[in-house]
Parts: C-alpha cells; sequence; structure tokens
C-alpha cells in the first residue's frame, strides 16, 4: 500500500541540494505541500518552481538553521508543520588533531544546535496544532566511527541522543521525533571517491557490496513522515546495506 501524505503539510531543511533536495521530491510526489529552507534562498525558490511545474505544491523560504533570529523569523507567522524533515548539516572533515576549535563548533553549531533550534520551533507549533512527526537527519557514523571527520561523528551522535530525549518530552504533546541514519549513499559529489581503491574497499566491507541509492531512503522516510509509523517515536532507524552490523 503506497502512503499518502494529502493535506499534510512538510518543511524539509538544507533543501537546496543533496539528501534534502531529494526528500522534498518524495515527501511532494506522496501529496504533501512542501517547502523547501535553506541559507540560499534563490536556489530553493528555483527548486519549488520547479516541483510547482510538475504538478506539486511547494513553497520555499530562507532559513539558516544556525542563526536563532533566522529560525524565528522563518517560523513566525507560519502555520504550523505537520511534517519536519530536519536536514540541514555539514561535514567539517579533517585530522582531528589538525582541526581549529572554530571549525569543529561550526560543524556543531549546524548539525545539532541547528537541528535543535528547528526541532523546537517547530515543535512549538505542532503542540498547539495536536501534534507532528520530526525526523531528525543523523548518519550511522552516529552510531560507529571513522576517522578523519571528528566533528561529523560526535555531532551526530549527539543528534540521536537528542531524538531519543525529545521524543520523551514530547511525546504528551503527540509530537513524534525519529531519527533516520543514513550510510554510505552514492552522490555526484562522492561518486569519484568511490571509484579510487579506497572506495572500493570500504563498499566491500557492506555486507551488500554496494552503495545505497537515493531511492533506497524514499520507503523509511515516508514511514517515519506519515501516520503509518504512530507508534514510532524516539526510534533510530538506520538504513544502511548492513553496514553496522559488519564484522570487524
Amino acid at each position: 500500500m503506497g502512503i499518502s501524505l494529502d493535506g499534510k503539510r512538510a518543511l524539509v531543511t538544507g533543501a537546496s541540494s543533496g539528501l534534502g533536495l531529494h526528500f522534498a521530491g518524495v515527501l511532494a510526489a506522496a501529496g504533501a505541500e512542501v517547502t523547501l529552507a535553506a541559507r540560499r534562498q534563490e536556489r530553493v525558490e528555483a527548486e519549488a518552481d520547479a516541483l510547482r511545474k510538475a504538478g506539486h505544491a511547494a513553497d520555499a523560504g530562507a532559513l539558516d538553521v544556525t542563526g536563532p533570529a533566522s529560525i524565528a523569523a522563518f517560523f513566525g507567522g507560519r502555520p504550523a508543520f505537520d511534517i519536519v524533515i530536519n536536514n540541514a548539516g555539514v561535514a567539517g572533515d579533517g585530522a582531528a588533531m589538525d582541526m581549529e576549535t572554530e571549525a569543529f563548533r561550526s560543524v556543531v553549531d549546524t548539525n545539532l544546535t541547528g537541528i535543535f533550534g528547528v526541532a523546537q520551533a517547530a515543535a512549538r507549533a505542532m503542540r498547539d496544532a495536536g501534534g507532528g512527526s520530526i525526523v531528525n537527519i543523523a548518519s550511522i557514523l552516529g552510531l560507529r566511527v571513522a576517522g578523519h571527520v571528528p566533528a561529523y561523528t560526535a555531532s551526530k551522535a549527539a543528534v540521536v541522543q537528542l531524538t531519543k530525549a525529545l521524543a520523551l518530552e514530547w511525546a504528551r504533546y503527540g509530537i513524534r521525533v525519529n531519527a533516520l541514519c543514513p550510510g554510505y549513499v552514492e552522490t555526484p559529489i562522492n561518486r569519484a571517491f568511490f571509484e579510487t581503491d579506497a572506495g572500493r574497499a570500504l563498499i566491500k566491507r557492506i555486507p551488500q557490496r554496494r552503495l545505497g541509492r537515493l531511492s533506497d531512503l524514499d520507503g523509511p522516510l515516508l514511514l517515519l513522515a506519515s501516520e503509518h509509523s504512530a507508534y514510532m517515536t524516539g526510534s533510530i532507524v538506520a538504513v544502511d546495506g548492513g553496514h553496522l552490523v559488519s564484522g570487524l
């Protein structure tokens, strides 16, 4: 049975490219009225326009998740969203010994503090509207670890715990908070790496022996966004081809 989001209002942060843009398209195709948000307003306006031309309901707005004033301005005066895909994030790779404190802080500000700020603002409106679904985009690197991404792994692990904490506090308001943890998903940005010897070696460590496709995330995303997961909150859903259960 297909999942319909007809009549639902959905927000996707970090929607100017990558996973966020893909998620916006998936929700729109399922019938949701989607708002694409990112710092690059011109980009999300163009992507929202493309969705409208394809027959979907979409709009866009500027949102810097690291700025409390930006978050307040974005949510101020808007009706409550039924669904929030809390996706904005940055990588910030680099060796731990060489990373400047400011660079570390910048990753945490976006990946953790930004997730909290958006969730808080969305939840305040959801509480008054009778509930909703927040899906925080974490990573399998919040559950396992890799080298040269210390700020990213730390921030994503914190997002996993934050998801559980918010789920506990907000269940009484009918607000569900879950996390989606993608594994290695092929994108135009990383495709060249996975064609190298190091990239191919990494793929061999994935039990399914392949990278994820963007479409592999569609079903889990729609499940968590919809009422099909009505009895799920505080759940951490990994989509990784078995990477987390691979042998040492």
